[in-house]
């Protein structure tokens, strides 16, 4: 069963399946699972599917004529206890949280795509699998985008949107303990203007916003697995590109600041 859901989305009580999903999408949610199937296999099996290669395989594919198109991934535990636990979880599932981060996030400023739904199934009397489903949202991750660019022009490019989504994370209190390469999608504007978004939020905390500490533990996370990208694939951001992007950060901070205490001399006898 599952619990209270946010303003804005509706459960779908199906035979195989408790559904939660924007109202907008119920409709197009509900044929896409009718017959029994799960959201990740109606995916897979989508004429006009799109297969994103990850830890694990997601699809994308378009909900239906006037819904935008989704990604669709069936959730897996990772680390030790991944070949033992498998797709296997405890009811509510991680789902929930998933969603209630994902608009606490955007609340906050900080650009994720938005959770379109999620679906529950039951896996015996205890245990659920469950799918997740998000709106696709057009460009490249931080990996591919770093792997494409072979001069410091393409690289420099790339710093002030991944400042911009770590200095949000900081204002948010967001502490990301898997923020990777893979985890930053760079979507063009209009303008043809990079913006950052971040995904894979299911482990995403809160702690008190602004911290220093959580802005070094997001940057050196990101660090690591640039290094770790730079060694399998000989593309990444130079010691130059890291200075900088540290550099924009303290700086955002600084401004960041000086706002907050104008804000507050209004308020000062």
């Amino acid at each position: 069963m599952i619990g209270p859901v946010p303003q804005g989305y509706v459960r779908l009580d199906l035979p195989h399946a408790d559904v939660v999903v924007h109202q907008r999408l119920a409709d197009a949610t509900r044929a896409a699972l009718a017959g029994g199937a799960t959201l990740y296999a109606w995916a897979e099996a989508h004429p006009a599917h799109r297969q994103l290669h990850g830890r694990l395989p997601a699809y994308a594919a378009p909900l239906g004529d006037d819904a935008p198109r989704v990604v669709v991934r069936h959730s897996h535990h990772g680390g030790v206890f991944a070949p033992l636990l498998r797709d296997l979880f405890l009811p509510p599932t991680r789902a929930p949280i998933e969603l209630a981060t994902s608009i606490l996030l955007a609340r906050a400023g900080v650009p994720t795509p938005p959770v379109a739904g999620y679906a529950v199934y039951r896996a015996g009397p205890l245990l659920r699998r469950v799918d997740v489903m998000t709106v696709e949202l057009p460009g490249d991750d931080l990996g591919a985008a770093l792997r494409a660019a072979t001069t410091d022009q393409e690289r420099d490019r790339l710093v002030s949107p991944v400042a911009a989504l770590l200095g949000a994370l900081t204002q948010a209190g967001a502490w990301h303990p898997d923020l990777n390469v893979k985890n930053i999608l760079l979507v063009p504007d209009d303008a043809g203007e990079l913006q950052p978004a971040v995904l894979d939020i299911d482990r995403v905390r809160f702690v008190p916003p602004g911290d220093p500490n959580l802005r070094d533990a997001n940057y050196q996370r990101l660090v690591r697995s640039v290094a770790k990208w730079k060694g399998l694939h000989g593309g990444g951001f130079t010691d130059d590109n890291l200075r900088d992007l540290r550099e924009r950060l303290l700086r955002d901070e600084a401004v960041q600041a000086a706002h907050r205490a104008l804000a507050m001399e209004e308020f000062m006898p």
